[in-house]
């Protein structure tokens, strides 16, 4: 009886609720998805039901991780709240003119059971992960261990050992910061730099790139056999109806059988069958990432399973509302979907 309720109530829930829900709990996106695999798995999605593909869209999205804090691609600690999405910056708007006229100093941080780069910067009113990484030499936040030492600067910044030919005007034009923070912040008397002095550069961060390497963010294609892409993320005819919608990730086209791999190592959080992605793969990853393989044509792997990088997931197929043999792939951050190719390498 309590299942034919339940049935009865997700069917005639409004769009809009049905929306709020999903944002509001993950619980009920994943019995949302639950239910459609117990109920609908053998039933053919009609092409034209543009609504139940949204439904599901939503229903994985909110399953995906919601992390409370992340960070942006320059490792800007990003909230997440009702104002939208603010750095810490911007939330507490401290004046870093201000800042930049104190002496740089240092302090020494134990880590705690369940801290990670973030929340430690935010203990030490940090806004930006970079800091932490590079004065800490750290090149995997996800070596980061209970009772680790860890140097923590009162400002945000990188350190800096004066190469040859370096001066003062030129690491000032180079880190778009002025020459007299830079005296201020080093406590410097002179403007004469030494070969091999240890200087402190004031709001300056790591490029991308290494950022990227260091957060355990570089993803891998999960097909190393030739493939093709045939659809990539945004907004593109639907396959089937024609009508103009969002691709939630992109299209890898390849032979029935191509084995599929993990994009980046994880633990597999959900493997099933639905009807708009055929039988597929949730991976969850370090730092709020989640990736979605669909249309396999076999699942190789079982949920709870620890995967590295390269490790077999499935095969690709063309199964639930597919044209023909591909890989779907979708990438979450912080249960917000992004565009694969912004990832992987």
């Amino acid at each position: 009886m309590a299942k034919v309720a339940s049935t009865a109530l997700v069917k005639s829930l409004p769009l809009v609720l049905f929306l709020s829900l999903c944002v509001a709990s993950p619980f009920f996106a994943i019995k949302y998805i639950s239910y459609r695999e117990d109920n609908f798995c053998n039933i053919k999605l009609k092409p034209t039901s543009a609504q139940e593909l949204d439904y599901l869209d939503l229903a994985m999205s909110s399953f995906a991780l919601n992390n409370s804090t992340c960070f942006d691609s320059e490792g800007n600690i990003v909230f997440f709240g009702s104002e939208g999405d603010q750095t810490l910056s911007q939330q507490k708007d401290l004046p870093e003119a201000a800042l930049f006229k104190q002496k740089i100093s240092y302090k020494t941080y134990t880590v705690q059971q369940g801290d990670t780069i973030s929340s430690v910067c935010q203990k030490f009113g940090l806004k930006n992960i970079s800091t932490l990484i590079a004065v800490n030499n750290i090149n995997n936040v996800r070596s980061l261990r209970s009772g680790q030492k860890l140097t923590v600067p009162s400002l945000d910044g990188l350190d800096y050992t004066v190469a040859t030919g370096d001066t003062i005007e030129g690491l000032s034009a180079k880190y778009n910061v002025s020459v007299e923070d830079l005296l201020d912040v080093n406590d410097l008397s002179s403007a004469v730099l030494q070969k091999g002095q240890k200087l402190f550069i004031p709001g300056a961060k790591m490029d991308s790139l290494a950022l990227r390497r260091a957060m355990g963010e570089i993803f891998v294609y999960p097909i190393t056999a030739k493939w093709r892409l045939t659809s990539r993320f945004g907004y593109r005819p639907d396959p089937f109806t024609g009508i103009k919608q969002h691709h939630t990730g992109i299209d890898m086209a390849c032979p029935t059988g191509t084995p599929i791999k993990a994009a980046k190592s994880g633990k597999v959080s959900f493997t099933g069958y639905s009807n708009v992605y055929g039988k597929y793969v949730i991976v969850t990853h370090a730092d709020g990432y989640q990736t979605l393989y669909g249309h396999m044509s076999r699942i190789t792997t079982k949920k709870g399973q620890v995967v590295d990088q390269g490790s077999q997931l499935g095969l690709v197929g063309s199964t639930g509302y597919s044209t023909g043999p591909h890989l779907h792939l979708s990438v979450y951050k912080n249960g917000k979907l992004i565009d694969p190719l912004s990832v992987l390498k």
